[in-house]
């Protein structure tokens, strides 16, 4: 794999120290004006040791146009985390605070940070000839389960085969340290988290995994094969795990949490700190996809195993029907068909053409076009009844949301 870090990655090595011999996981933590860091260093502190020795790589970054005020903020924070990590005294857990300004207007974001995190964290597996080593991605304002590490440490082992993983979350929804509107706001977005994913499921998607940015571990050696991080602004983390969900030996990993901060942001274009700021600015109620657009998908899903045979006539509904359409669907059965042998390869091939970007494609589709979207409690309750569970009279959206999380938990 030295064909990776020779030519995929953006610096020569940042850590000048040879890792210990028994180095078995690197946390990679980016860092943007982070006031809570510490916090959440001192959560991963007080983890239980796994059985191997991990290090723990902060990215403190921030590009060349970055306005004064936060390049002062961020050096402060490299300050202070640099005094904190020489006050601590551990056989097993190191920490290395790298500070990383000035980076390129273009690229500077979070994708670029968790790459140069993530790059270095491949030297130190590399350079401990652990190439099977684990690399896992937290954030600077997230909580952890006390036994998280010593977890993903032992999922991986039971499961040798699997190249990387989903972790199991949970924002907070009540506390000190935000107010009731921003608990309910999180509370409502993370009920569209998890309905977005379980109406995949139940419309049969073989690829419905959630990907949280600070919830994803993978292995070295698969992290390299796969080309490593990209470097976007947002949606970094979808975009990286979705080459990894459409591999067989991809993972969920259940029995810890990681606790993602529920604070409204403006730094990227999407995702869980913007969603929450618009809900809070607007005072809105959230929405999510319509349950039609998924009722629709699940007839085509069921009828994936028939399309192989060149002269069976599928049935859809008219919304559906034109999306396939507008993507040149014929084109590409045709295509699939003739490039597949059996049921089974068709099947596989379907799906990687039929993905998680073209879900997305599909989902926006059918909400500009046919169906817009709902309140997400309507959406939850639907999939809930659909689904076979019950959350009795009248259910709150904290009730929905309660419910959903055992239901994720419970499948490992």
């Amino acid at each position: 794999m030295t064909s990776y870090l020779q030519k995929r990655t953006l610096y020569p090595p940042l850590i000048k120290t040879q890792p210990p011999d028994d180095l078995g996981m690197v946390l990679v933590i980016p860092a943007y004006d982070e006031p809570e860091l510490i916090d959440s260093l001192e959560g991963l502190r007080h983890c239980q040791a796994p059985a191997q020795t991990v290090e723990v790589i902060v990215i403190i970054n921030h590009s060349e146009k970055e306005k004064p005020e936060v390049k002062q903020r961020n050096y402060r924070c490299f300050e202070q985390a640099m005094s904190w990590s020489r006050t601590l005294r551990s056989d097993w857990l190191h920490f290395h605070i790298l500070y990383c300004p000035e980076l390129p207007e273009k690229h500077a974001g979070v994708g670029m940070a968790r790459k140069i995190g993530m790059d270095e964290a491949c030297r130190r597996l590399e350079a401990a000839g652990n190439p099977d080593g684990l690399i896992v991605c937290f954030d600077a304002d997230s909580r952890c389960d006390s036994n998280f590490l010593r977890q993903i440490e032992r999922y991986f082992q039971r499961y040798s085969r699997t190249q990387a993983a989903s972790i199991y979350f949970e924002h907070p929804l009540k506390g000190e340290d935000f107010n009731a509107a921003t608990y309910r706001a999180i509370t409502l977005y993370e009920l569209h988290l998890r309905y977005f994913i379980n109406a995949q499921a139940w419309a049969g998607l073989p690829y419905a995994y959630q990907t949280i940015g600070s919830s994803m571990a993978v292995r070295c050696r698969s992290y390299q094969k796969q080309g490593g991080m990209n470097r976007r602004k947002a949606g970094e983390d979808f975009y990286f795990l979705h080459k990894f969900t459409m591999l067989e030996e991809f993972g969920v990993i259940n029995s810890t949490r990681v606790i993602p901060s529920p604070r409204p942001s403006h730094r990227v274009p999407f995702g869980t700190g913007r969603a929450i700021g618009q809900l809070l600015a607007n005072q809105l109620e959230a929405d999510t996809y319509a349950p039609a657009g998924f009722v629709m998908l699940r007839q085509l899903v069921r009828q994936v195993p028939q399309l192989f045979q060149a002269d069976f006539s599928i049935n859809i509904a008219p919304p559906l029907a034109t999306f396939l359409q507008s993507v040149n669907f014929e084109e590409r059965l045709s295509e699939m068909r003739t490039h597949t042998s059996s049921p089974n390869a068709f099947y596989k091939r379907f799906f990687r053409w039929f993905d998680a970007f073209m879900l997305m494609k599909y989902v926006h589709f059918i909400r500009d076009h046919h169906r817009a979207n709902v309140p997400v409690k309507e959406a939850a309750s639907w999939l809930t009844e659909v689904s076979g569970f019950s959350t009795g009279t009248d259910p709150t959206v904290k009730d929905l949301l309660q419910l959903w999380r055992s239901i994720d938990r419970s499948e490992d």
